[in-house]
């Protein structure tokens, strides 16, 4: 069975969201049904299957986030919240 597609923002939206240090705020929800991004009063929420554990959470926002900007997952990185649901990545442009 092929995994549903997920319905992303366009990523003009979303890089909208990057301040001008190129950093961008989520707040991540994990283990949820479905995932998906959504832009919600100026914040990015972003939901992933993938379980808060060993960092699977974390990876899997981070491909997500690569998928809907357009860029290679290595052109993000984490800068904070590794084990938090307030996370901040590096967006190399």
């Amino acid at each position: 069975m092929a995994k549903p597609r997920i319905a992303l923002p366009p990523a003009a939206a979303l890089r909208d969201l990057i301040d001008s240090e190129s950093r961008l705020a989520v707040r991540v929800t994990p283990g949820a049904k479905m995932e998906g991004l959504e832009i919600a009063e100026g914040r990015l929420l972003v939901k992933v299957r993938a379980k808060p554990e060993d960092g699977k959470a974390t990876e899997a926002v981070r491909v997500l986030l690569a998928a809907a900007l357009g860029l290679a997952p290595s052109r993000l990185a984490l800068l904070r919240g590794a084990t938090s649901r307030e996370k901040q990545f590096h967006v190399e442009l």
